[in-house]
């Protein structure tokens, strides 16, 4: 789902060529697909396909047409109406108002239609085999969702000729958000053997208003699927019709003269007026309470903005302020529609049915065994692979909870997660609460009996209120007073019923960073839940969740059609054995050492080997997330063309990795990549088929790959850094080049705080002078997460020093928590610079984070920034270097925001040490006195950390401190002056503990202020600070005296300051 002013190409990089099994006359037949897409180019003069004679079309071939056709009556019969094209140029099928709008309010509308989509910034003249400006989206809303939402995808595949029990069909994460318009939704990409094939998503809100009921909206990529289907290696060789003509006889003259409009002709005074003009109208018509045409409206400046946008007629404020202007439309038009809906009574709303939902009827528990198996299983979709793992942990430990309070024993306790079910085994749960004796004291005898001897109302409702006979009651003596005593007897309740009672509140304690909802329940998850299996023993334990009541019937993998097959489990001992035998791998664990294993048995057969970095066993590898992604884990060895090769490898692995999920092959003894990769299939998918697939979205990626790559190295690095003016760094700041410049020009003063040589300065500064550049490569464009990699093979190739190419890649660093600092001194220079004015610019546009979002990562920037200063060792006033960088900002930074940057950082830095395990009071000692200077911090800290070893000098230090501290800390207030004047000593012990002051304070100096001199002087005056207090009075009559006194204290006091902050140590 794509929203104004946003482009996404039909293809993107994905292939177009795969394999797919078709059925014909209920006959399984074979076809393999897709020998790769050739890049050649489509002359501008030439308006349909390269062949012009007789095209002979086999009758197995399904066209384009009939594609539509297909869908329009499956969805039809599932009780879609059969919508139109909408009558003006849409960027997607969201856009159109049978979905935009339609998902707002209450009423039920379910909907298909195929949408053309116009994105004139992806046009290129008919030549790029992937890409058009024109293609073609088919869109299904269905409000309220049905719970049987995947099956009917799956289902939809089937009459395309494409049999999901051969493929290697995956749901991947996909979380659609438009901040700009109000709008977001969760979902998933829909995968066919590696290509992004359908976009699936629940929508959540739109134009800034809740949906509910919550809609489905499936968007098919037509092209993609075709070209895939006809093993077609370019768009204009789709067939189209069943006669044989081609897609590009039809489209491609369209798509070669509106390439040129909208790349070169279109007249962008003109269509700035135009946008001004479409903006009125939409205003007048809202105005006018007419929200259809305004809508109409808002559409046509949205395709005018897209039309300046390709021209490259958009500045970095015009943007923001297009933007802004698009998205108060589209939300004034919402409000509008919904208004509208609900003035007219919303007509397409069926009267309310008094009928409610059956209560389910509470379940006798009949004596059990004394223990008893016990399984608890939520089905669901599929979750993101970084949920499941969050997830399993956090129903563990709410089970657990549950268990412990209600005092029901168990044994052994199992979790298993897959990406479609939560599961918890216990092979021996007590079946009830142990029966209970509890002595509960009543009301005294001169209350609980009367003058004839006979007990009062007190005692009888005593007696009533705990449930024991008058008569079973006795007396105590407690203190010198009778008192009445009953013994209550509780019979232990069966673990079924409070298993049905208590399991609701456990599966909705589970937590989520994001959460949807789906259904009339309202209830939030990470993604719909579809089944529930409670059993205790052989019997059923039934309650409902979400809409959902449990049962005995687990699911299985999806077979053909997308069904997921019941499992009837009769009794929970037999759970396990019953879900293996379907050849579902339960346990995250087991999945991760199984994979390894498969994928390394894999290479070897091409004696290659995986690298360790993606099969580790831990949290956030390759391994970790394949195996979340799957139940019935198979690899799939493939390969690729060994000419790209000479890609960089740092984009092949990209490619594999980050957008495909593949295991990357290389030499065993050299770790240079073979021309192999491993994919991991789920289910008994065909082998021949998912390996085809996957070649061809692989080779289609990395043709795409080599087409930016050959086109990036016509130009030096240094050529790319003037297009950075045209890349948005936050509207109050300027561009991408404006960014850099200011980095540019701070480098050598920063990089000199931090103690640079000449050289590294040397080095920074031209490493600062192409450090963004990268960012307007084509391949950074299309593979954002190469920034910095491309900058350093680019700097490589443009003959630049090999220190500062590297230096340019080690800017990025550190991407993520585990990953590796900047190494050289010039990457650590500008990798600094960067951050700080990141931090610095942003907050003085007010883009500071607050406790619920931090848009531009600021976080993140500042956690990095202590990473690198710490990583290596490099000193650095915070303080000073905040004030350079605010020097060259475009806005003015004031005291205050200063003061919020450094306490930002500061902050930071202690959630860092403290998520190391670093002691609180240790830390806030240190950081509270030293904060400024990151290094200085972590030095005075490993001091601290081993004088507590040590104890006894600390021990003594805080003592000595203490005294005088606690004294001015009560009397701050009339203390006038720190300044000491002998002369008004009255007495030796005065002058003995001046002198033990200097001695000390002169000390800590000689010994560079450091935490271990604070405390080895402090320790050194214990015997002048205990004679000071025990025989010398401080608050003297005398005003003079009483002053000197509290100001010989405040210095004492005072002697950590800037060191340590001895109060904060417990």
């Amino acid at each position: 789902m794509l929203g104004f002013g946003l482009v996404r190409s039909f293809v993107g990089v994905g292939s177009p060529c795969t394999s797919a099994t078709l059925l014909r006359n209920g006959r399984r037949k074979h076809v393999r697909l897709g020998s790769g897409i050739k890049m050649t180019a489509v002359s501008s003069a030439k308006f349909s396909s390269s062949d012009t004679s007789e095209k002979p079309v086999s009758k197995d071939v399904l066209s384009f047409q009939e594609a539509i056709s297909r869908l329009q009556k499956y969805w039809a019969d599932k009780g879609c109406i059969v919508w139109h094209p909408y009558n003006h140029e849409v960027g997607a099928g969201t856009m159109n108002p049978a979905t935009f709008l339609r998902v707002l309010g209450p009423e039920p509308w379910s909907v298909a239609y195929d949408e053309p989509s116009v994105r004139p910034d992806d046009s290129r003249y008919g030549e790029n085999p992937n890409r058009v400006q024109r293609h073609t989206q088919f869109q299904v809303i269905m409000k309220p969702a049905p719970r049987n939402c995947q099956e009917l995808l799956l289902g939809s595949f089937q009459v395309l000729g494409i049999d999901t029990a051969a493929h290697d069909v995956r749901f991947v994460e996909d979380n659609w958000e438009s901040p700009a318009l109000g709008a977001w939704g969760l979902g998933w990409e829909v995968w066919l053997d590696g290509m992004e094939v359908t976009q699936f998503t629940y929508f959540q809100q739109a134009g800034g208003y809740t949906c509910d009921p919550v809609s489905l909206e499936i968007t098919y990529g037509l092209e993609r699927i075709m070209m895939s289907l006809q093993n077609k290696n370019h768009f204009k060789d789709i067939v189209f019709s069943p006669g044989g003509i081609s897609y590009g006889d039809i489209f491609m003259q369209n798509e070669v003269e509106m390439s040129t409009y909208n790349m070169d002709k279109a007249n962008v005074e003109r269509n700035q007026i135009l946008f001004d003009a479409y903006e009125k109208e939409a205003l007048d018509m809202i105005e006018s309470r007419l929200p259809v045409p305004a809508y109409n409206y808002l559409l046509k400046a949205s395709h005018t903005f897209n039309i300046l946008d390709a021209r490259g007629a958009v500045g970095v404020t015009e943007r923001a302020a297009f933007f802004r202007r698009m998205r108060n439309l589209a939300r004034e038009v919402s409000g509008l529609w919904y208004d509208r809906r609900k003035e007219l009574g919303f007509p397409l709303l069926s009267p309310e049915s008094d009928s409610k939902e059956p209560e389910i009827p509470r379940k006798e528990w009949q004596l059990m065994a004394e223990v008893v198996p016990f399984i608890l299983e939520i089905g669901t979709e599929e979750l993101p692979a970084d949920d499941v793992d969050h997830a399993i942990t956090q129903f563990e430990r709410h089970l657990k909870e549950l268990l412990v309070s209600s005092g029901l024993s168990h044994g052994s306790f199992k979790a298993f997660a897959t990406p479609r079910r939560l599961v918890a085994v216990i092979d021996d749960l007590a079946s009830s609460q142990a029966d209970s004796e509890e002595e509960v004291k009543g009301p005294p005898r001169k209350i609980a009996v009367d003058e004839h001897g006979e007990l009062t109302k007190a005692a009888l409702g005593f007696c009533k209120k705990n449930g024991v006979d008058p008569a079973d009651v006795e007396w105590r003596d407690l203190k010198g007073q009778s008192y009445l005593y009953a013994t209550v007897k509780t019979k232990g309740r069966h673990a079924g019923e409070i298993l049905a009672e208590c399991l609701p509140s456990v599966i909705s304690k589970i937590g989520f960073v994001k959460t949807m909802r789906w259904n009339a329940s309202g209830t939030a998850f990470s993604r719909p839940i579809r089944w529930i299996t409670a059993l205790l023993g052989d019997e059923e334990i039934v309650f409902e969740y979400a809409g959902i009541e449990s049962g005995r019937d687990s699911r299985g993998l999806r077979v053909s059609g997308g069904l997921a097959p019941k499992i009837p489990i009769g009794s929970a001992a037999d759970f396990e054995s019953a879900i293996r035998s379907k050849r579902i791998v339960l346990g995250v664990s087991e999945r991760r050492e199984m994979i390894r294993e498969m994928v390394l048995k894999t290479a070897s057969s091409v004696e290659g080997t995986i690298a360790d970095e993606y099969t580790g066993l831990g949290e956030g590898t390759l391994l970790a997330e394949v195996a979340n992604l799957v139940e019935d884990p198979k690899p799939v060895l493939g390969s690729f063309d060994s000419t790209f090769l000479k890609l960089p490898k740092a984009v092949l692995t990209t490619v594999m990795k980050k957008h495909q999920r593949y295991f990357p092959v290389v030499y065993p003894s050299s770790d240079e990549l073979l021309p192999a990769f491993i994919t991991v299939s789920n289910g008994p998918t065909d082998d021949e088929i998912v390996r085809n697939g996957n070649e061809a979205v692989l080779r289609a990626r990395l043709s795409d790959a080599s087409f930016f790559y050959d086109k990036d190295c016509q130009k030096s690095l240094a050529e790319f850094k003037p297009l950075l003016s045209g890349l948005t760094f936050q509207e109050k700041l300027g561009s991408m080049l404006d960014k850099n410049d200011r980095v540019e020009e701070l480098v050598r003063s920063v990089g000199t705080m931090i103690g640079g040589s000449e050289k590294d300065l040397e080095a920074a500064e031209r490493c600062a002078s192409l450090f963004k550049a990268d960012l307007a490569t084509n391949m950074v464009v299309e593979f954002t997460s190469l920034a910095g990699e491309m900058g350093r093979h680019y700097a490589k190739t443009s003959g630049e020093d090999d220190d500062v190419a590297d230096a340019i890649f080690e800017t990025v660093l550190p991407r993520f928590f585990t990953d590796k600092v900047p190494q050289s001194t010039a990457g650590c220079i500008v990798a600094v610079t960067d951050r700080l004015d990141s931090l610095v610019g942003l907050f003085a546009a007010g883009c500071a984070p607050t406790a619920n979002t931090d848009v531009y990562a600021l976080r993140r920037t500042a956690v990095g920034l202590i990473a690198i200063l710490q990583g290596k060792g490099l000193t650095l006033n915070l303080r000073d270097a905040v004030q350079e960088v605010a020097r060259v900002q475009p806005l003015k930074v004031d005291d205050d925001t200063k003061n919020a940057i450094i306490e930002f950082i500061i902050r930071r830095f202690e959630s860092s040490l403290l998520e190391q395990g670093k002691r609180v009071d240790l830390v806030r000692a240190v950081i509270s006195e030293q904060g400024e200077d990151p290094l200085r911090v972590q030095a005075a800290l490993g001091e601290l950390e081993n004088l507590v070893a040590e104890s006894k000098s600390l021990v003594v230090a805080l003592e000595v401190y203490g005294r005088p501290s606690r004294l001015i800390r009560s009397k701050g207030d009339i203390i006038s002056t720190l300044e000491v004047h002998e002369e008004l000593f009255e007495s030796e012990i005065e002058s003995n503990l001046y002198a033990a002051f200097q001695e000390a304070k002169q000390s800590i100096e000689a010994n560079g202020h450091s935490v271990t001199s604070v405390v080895s002087a402090l320790s050194t005056m214990q015997v002048q600070v205990d004679d000071f207090f025990e025989n010398v009075f401080v608050m003297s009559d005398d005003e003079k005296v009483r002053t000197n006194r509290l100001a010989l204290c405040a210095n004492i006091a005072a002697l950590p300051n800037g060191i340590l902050d001895l109060n904060q140590i417990q």
